[in-house]
């Protein structure tokens, strides 16, 4: 890794500033011109936007890296055989979970509106079967492929070599959350709410804790990248499903707070994170 980062251009630096320059190029001028992501036009820009952190991730690691270390790219992503059974049941279950949790504590404050909301979601997929695969492809495409070949696939392990597990964790989720930025003014996104919103603020708070146990996972499973794609998906899955209210937001917020600390705290800042930099 160190003869990685010797090299020209290897470092993290210039891949973020290309991948935002590729995402916003798309997204700013659709927020600005008030295109909806549910038109034909709004889903393309939206969809082209999303591929930045893909060909950065792609071509930083072909345009920086050896031929083995292509093979590696490629093998941490499709190497089902590198992450134990056991962390398959962290990656698929931990967000469920937790957001689970999240419904109940909002329950008795009168946040009954989630459950409503969960069950009306769940009755129309039941009614409507040949929605459940697209609604899945579309959850898949929508960030965990095309952000997770950038973010864990080339991006945490420079930033780890330099920073450390932990700082690593919170500059990666910080850049990640102002990545999103445009889309809290994309008319027809479920972030369209403004920079003024609750919602706004507890997504940037939201996205340093979520990114350490991103980052636990990712070092545990040997770096893998399929790992990070499947653990997105089911929290991007799980939060549509039942991140419907303040109450289940701000809850969920506290909770993925409460998990990254534990992470931290109960094996050691220094070594909270385990892994190798490859």
């Amino acid at each position: 890794m160190k003869e990685i980062l010797r090299r020209p251009f290897a470092g993290p630096m210039l891949f973020f500033i290309l991948v935002f320059c590729w995402t916003w190029a798309f997204w700013i001028p659709a927020a600005a011109s008030g295109i909806s992501a549910q038109t034909s036009l709004g889903r393309l820009l939206l969809v082209l936007g999303l591929l930045g952190p893909m060909l950065g991730g792609i071509g930083f690691t072909y345009a920086t890296r050896t031929a083995g270390d292509w093979s590696d790219y490629w093998l941490r992503v499709f190497d089902v055989g590198r992450i134990p059974a056991r962390w398959y049941a962290i990656i698929l279950l931990f967000a469920p979970v937790l957001f689970t949790i999240a419904v109940l504590l909002d329950r008795p404050s009168g946040g009954s509106d989630a459950v409503a909301q969960i069950s009306r979601t769940l009755t129309s997929f039941f009614s409507a079967p040949s929605t459940i695969a697209p609604f899945l492809l579309v959850t898949l495409i929508n960030g965990p492929i095309p952000e997770e070949l950038g973010w864990r696939g080339y991006a945490l392990d420079h930033l780890q070599a330099r920073l450390g597990a932990v700082a690593a964790s919170i500059v990666l989720g910080a850049l990640w959350a102002i990545w999103h930025l445009p889309l809290f003014f994309f008319e027809g996104m479920k972030h369209d709410v403004g920079i003024r919103s609750l919602w706004f603020w507890l997504f940037v708070l939201q996205t340093i804790p979520v990114t350490i146990i991103f980052t636990w996972i990712f070092n545990n499973t040997s770096r893998s990248t399929l790992g990070a794609i499947l653990f997105h998906f089911m929290t991007n899955l799980t939060a549509e499903l039942a991140n419907r209210t303040d109450g289940t937001n701000l809850y969920s917020t506290a909770l993925w707070i409460l998990a990254a600390v534990a992470v931290v705290a109960c094996q050691g800042v220094g070594t909270s994170i385990r892994g190798e930099h490859g």
